[in-house]
């Protein structure tokens, strides 16, 4: 049974301020829920991002690079093997050559063989590159062992990343990380793509050079809504911009190709359209092959080139899914072994399944988490026949899933072989015989700083929409209307229907057809059947389309 799941309405907000007169009323409505005051508020330009003044780090990072461009020294930028990983690792290496560097490699490691991050074994492979200075993106804050290994080789290392530190930090040449200790940057929801688009305009500023940046905010866009950080105000002006691009046609060639083969038109790309079909496709790589080809796919220029690498990460993608519903339906098996009670006491929960892929554990927490409204983290064999287990943890709202590990890693210290991650979300390794204590002190952890009240499920509402607005235009002006993700939703309204017929897609979904006041509207739930027909009338949370 999931948790209960309460419509919320977001208190109304006098939508005052300076807004266009061709912007209907529910949209105004949203973007002044979500407190913005205006259109500029609302959809912040270029003009008003932070100046990188208060990025600790960032004029030492620079420094170093500007040093090794006019020395010609070699540059290999090492990636995370997830979406905002491969959109920063493009990113850098296609600034630097921008910026005159003419000896930028990358590397990525290989999930199964190398783990995460930089590693001692990721850092042993990089000797035949031969490099001078390594830059990490979207990782490095917890790197200790591979950042000595790298240093113990004389090379130099930038640590560019956005997730939280431990306590200590690595003993790299220069850490560009907004929440590292003693940073003043206004906003610490920049993405590892963001922190490295920031280094590159202080690159840039430093160099005394003209080179155009904004031709990478397509790459920087589809990172920052990949990693689903907060869209604040600073992210929203990032991901406005990078949009605009990729509706424009002036996208790289790789992300052009993957909106083609996910049947994605470029013209009305949304982050939406991001999240659900773009940064998968681009994920799955990391997931289950080799995050070298979607990071392929981010730099060539060539068309034809990139639509072959799109087909690859399309199939990858699909057989991704294919090994997730296996491993889901598994998960929901053992759910449904729980006794119901037990299940709805809980607190969360923590799966392990000895057939479970590495690379896709991340997504059955996921899945769990939004049927029952509990942390959780899924389990599954590292792959390697080395006893380890690699562990993903999905958190909600008022449950810090960084925080969690950290403090089981105070209390139980060695029970964790390496942690890291942030307030959603975050990765584990573990030995397979130790997870049976792990399971108990995760409970005692959830027991003790769980707020019961966390576990009750809403679902935000703007209100109701006057029987007027259904209609296209309404839906084009909130689709087009402001850059929606994370921490800045998608305007969703709330309203009672009459179920005038039902059925069921695929097995999962539900295809309704809804009535309101002699008006027929078609409606799909994805993942919306339980086996019991719907019941009529009925409220529903819902966004147009």
């Amino acid at each position: 049974m999931n948790a209960p799941r309460r419509i919320v309405r977001r208190p109304p907000v006098a939508t005052v301020g300076e807004w266009p007169a061709h912007w209907p009323e529910p949209l105004r409505r949203a973007h002044a829920a979500r407190g913005s005051s205006g259109q500029d508020a609302a959809q912040p330009r270029l003009a008003s991002l932070l100046p990188p003044t208060g990025m600790l780090g960032l004029d030492t990072a620079a420094a170093l690079l500007r040093d090794a461009i006019a020395a010609d020294r070699r540059i290999v930028v090492t990636a995370d093997f997830d979406c905002d990983g491969a959109t920063a690792c493009a990113v850098a290496v296609r600034g630097l050559r921008l910026l005159g560097a003419r000896h930028v490699d990358f590397a990525v490691p290989d999930r199964q063989v190398h783990g995460y991050g930089l590693t001692p074994a990721l850092v042993a492979t990089l000797e035949p590159l031969q490099p001078d200075l390594l830059v990490t993106v979207d990782h490095g804050i917890a790197c200790h062992a591979g950042i000595a290994a790298a240093k113990a080789r004389g090379w130099q290392v930038i640590v560019t990343d956005h997730h939280l530190p431990g306590p200590t930090l690595p003993a790299a040449d220069a850490i560009v990380d907004p929440n590292q200790p003693g940073d003043d940057f206004p906003s610490k929801a920049l993405a590892g793509v963001g922190v490295l688009f920031y280094l590159l305009l202080t690159l840039r500023a430093s160099l005394g050079v003209k080179a155009d940046l904004a031709s990478l905010l397509d790459l920087v866009a589809v990172g920052t809504v990949a990693d689903m950080v907060p869209l604040d105000a600073n992210n929203r002006a990032l991901v406005g911009a990078g949009l605009r691009r990729l509706r424009a046609g002036q996208g790289c060639a790789g992300l052009n190709a993957l909106a083609t083969v996910a049947k994605r038109g470029l013209a009305t790309l949304t982050t939406s359209d991001i999240g659900f079909a773009i940064g998968p496709r681009i994920n799955a790589a990391g997931r289950l092959e080799d995050m070298r080809l979607g990071i392929e796919c981010l730099l060539t220029d060539d068309a034809a080139q990139a639509h072959g690498f799109a087909e690859a990460l399309h199939a990858i993608n699909a057989e991704r899914r294919g090994l997730q519903d296996e491993m889901l339906a598994a998960a929901d098996a053992a759910m449904a072994r729980i006794d119901t009670a037990a299940t709805d006491a809980a607190e969360g929960f923590c799966l392990f399944d000895a057939d479970w892929h590495p690379g896709v554990i991340g997504l059955v927490a996921s899945r769990i988490k939004e049927q029952r409204h509990r942390p959780v983290i899924a389990f599954a064999p590292s792959g390697n026949d080395d006893g380890m287990l690699r562990g993903s943890m999905r958190s909600i709202p008022g449950f810090h899933a960084r925080d969690a590990l950290a403090l089981i890693d105070a209390r139980h210290p060695g029970l964790i072989d390496r942690f890291g991650g942030h307030a959603m979300a975050a990765g584990m390794s573990l030995a397979e015989p130790a997870l049976p204590a792990f399971r108990d002190v995760f409970a005692d952890v959830l027991r003790g700083t769980l707020d019961p009240a966390v576990l009750h499920e809403h679902v935000d509402s703007d209100g109701e929409l006057p029987h007027g607005a259904l209609d296209i235009a309404h839906a084009l002006a909130l689709r087009d209307g402001g850059a929606w993700g994370q921490g800045y939703p998608e305007p969703q309204f709330d309203g009672e229907f009459e179920v005038l017929d039902w059925r069921v897609l695929g097995g999962k979904h539900l295809k309704l057809e809804l009535g309101l006041e002699g008006r027929r509207l078609n409606a799909i739930h994805f993942s919306g059947w339980t086996g019991d027909a719907p019941p009529s009338p009925v409220r529903i949370a819902y966004r147009l389309q």
